[in-house]
This record gives structure tokens, sequence and C-alpha cells, in this order.
């Protein structure tokens, strides 16, 4: 069989296989969000206080320090690495799709750029750059956006039928 690189032109079994992969991927990225709407809120106080600490806040109803240097580094070393694979996997599979060169390349370069600013604007908040619970927000909707977009693509390609199959 001749291969053109499109999804739609794999076998049903690979298919099947790639579509469990993103769906499986899919179900712990949100799971992921919903964790960050445990510990935080995706309003920039919760992010600072998240970070930085409730403590001076005596009507606080859950009372939260500022991050040691050793679990901000956790953190920000894990959900880089992690991201990036996350990225990197979900990217490979994209290139694969039959969508347009340039649309391809900003859903699989955007979201390197997004871990960057948002757990990079974790560590700088971290210092004191208060201004970065911005940059973390809005990098953090742009991340999830591209994701969503770049997953749902995958699996609509996915249960496209190739010309061999029609």
């Amino acid at each position: 069989m001749n291969y053109n690189g499109l999804l739609s032109t794999f076998p049903k079994e690979i298919k099947l296989f790639i579509g469990v992969f993103v769906l499986v991927l899919s179900i712990g990225f949100y799971t992921g969000l919903l964790f960050v709407n445990e510990t935080s809120t995706t309003a920039p106080s919760g992010i600072e206080e998240n970070y930085l600490g409730n403590e001076e806040d005596e009507d606080a109803k859950v009372m939260k320090f500022k991050k040691s240097k050793r679990e901000i580094l956790t953190i920000v070393h894990t959900h880089i690495l992690s991201m990036s694979l996350i990225f990197f996997l979900l990217g490979g599979i994209v290139w694969l799709t039959n969508l347009p060169k340039k649309f391809k390349l900003f859903l699989t370069i955007e979201p390197f750029a997004s871990v960057v600013l948002t757990f990079g604007g974790i560590y700088l908040l971290w210092l004191g750059v208060l201004w970065m619970k911005y940059v973390i927000i809005f990098s953090g909707i742009l991340m999830t956006l591209t994701f969503l977009v770049s997953s749902l693509l995958v699996l609509y390609q996915l249960i496209q039928k190739g010309p061999s199959q029609k």
C-alpha cells in the first residue's frame, strides 16, 4: 500500500491506535485542568495565591503558604518536560493531517511557546514578578485551545475514509 502521509489513508487498525491514544491523552490533559481548578482558580488572584501563599489573609478558608524553591522547581521542571512530550507527540500526528501547512505549523509550534510562558511565568511569579499571572492565564488558555483544536482535528481526520477505503 502507498501512504501519502495523511491519516485518512492509514489502515483502520492504526487509525484506532492513534484515536485511542489521542482520547486517553485528552483525558489526562483535561484531568490536569480539573486539578488546576481545584488547587487555584483561573482568576489572577487565585494563581498568585497558589504559588505565593495567603498567610496574610486571616479570613482565608484554606491557608496556603508560599511554595519553597524545591517545590516550584519541581512543578516547573516536571510540567515543562511532560507537556513538551505531550505536544511533541500530538504535533507529530497533526503533521499527518490534511490541513494547510501554515495552520499545522501554528498548531505544532504555539504550544511550546505557551508551555515556556506558562511555567516560566509561574517561576517568575514566584520570584515576585506579579504581572506574570496575566501571561500565565493567557498562555494557559491558548495552550488549552491549541490542544483542543489539534486533538479534535486529528480525531476528525481519523474518521475520514482514504482513497482506497471509499
